[in-house]
């Protein structure tokens, strides 16, 4: 029998906003993944905090569904699912005010490590990192992970960094956009730089024009608020789309 080896260390990972959109759809799924490619140490727990008043039962549903219909039917098992299903709990907490802040400091363990995943909105990174700090829930071993938009502009997104800087190093910083670990995103980088074939190619010389598609098949759906503030433009185009022609256009730093 091969044995797998898991990248991490035991952790209590916090999805903050874990009713909303992204996490239905992308963190909650794609955590189910590593757990069934048993990258994920036997004690870690996942916790979703978020508005809605649901019990982990309540919640729990709600992260089977989101399985059900994201996962590829070939990846879903049941004695799987019901395993990943009991790592996760649930509190409901208030962003910007105190309700929940106690309870989410109850379950956190000592030893293991803390991370934080802010899949809210831009304007709740710096309640929400000023409360892990105030409570004492987040110490100096802790690890952030916030979702882009990081800003609306350049003075608002130095405005978001200063406000995290307040609470958390750099090191302890992850700012991510969830498109750039698509499979054929990241099969880019293979492309271009380790296919033999290609990467000699890869030039103005020999490349006439490059086109790049959002093929999107979801709507806005019950994002209406969100894109009311941020619009398709800084949705799509500011970041993924232009993360994509830096990848297909820019050439590798050197350090």
């Amino acid at each position: 029998m091969v044995s797998r080896v898991i990248p991490v260390d035991v952790f209590d990972l916090v999805i903050f906003g874990a009713t909303g959109d992204l996490a239905r759809r992308k963190i909650l799924p794609g955590l189910y993944r590593r757990f069934l490619a048993g990258q994920m140490p036997g004690d870690s727990r996942i916790i979703g905090a978020a508005r809605a008043d649901l019990t982990d039962t309540a919640f729990r549903d709600q992260v089977r569904a989101a399985i059900v219909e994201f996962v590829p039917k070939d990846r879903q098992d049941t004695a799987t699912i019901d395993g990943f299903l009991a790592r996760i709990g649930y509190v409901a907490i208030d962003a910007t005010g105190t309700n929940g802040w106690a309870a989410l400091k109850a379950l956190m363990r000592e030893n293991v490590v803390r991370a934080f995943y802010f899949s809210v909105a831009p304007s709740l990174f710096g309640d929400i990192a000023s409360r892990l700090h105030d409570h004492g829930i987040a110490d100096a071993q802790s690890r952030i992970v916030v979702e882009k938009p990081f800003g609306r502009d350049l003075a608002s997104a130095r405005a978001l960094n200063a406000a995290l800087a307040q609470h958390f190093t750099e090191a302890q910083i992850y700012r991510i956009d969830h498109y750039l670990g698509k499979e054929t995103v990241q099969n880019l980088m293979a492309v271009r730089f380790a296919n033999i074939l290609f990467e000699p190619l890869w030039k103005a010389e020999y490349v006439d024009h490059v086109q790049i598609t959002v093929a999107e098949t979801v709507g806005v759906n019950g994002r209406g608020a969100y894109y009311d503030k941020s619009g398709a433009m800084r949705d799509m185009v500011q970041n993924h789309m232009m993360q994509l022609l830096c990848l297909i256009a820019m050439e590798p730093p050197y350090h």
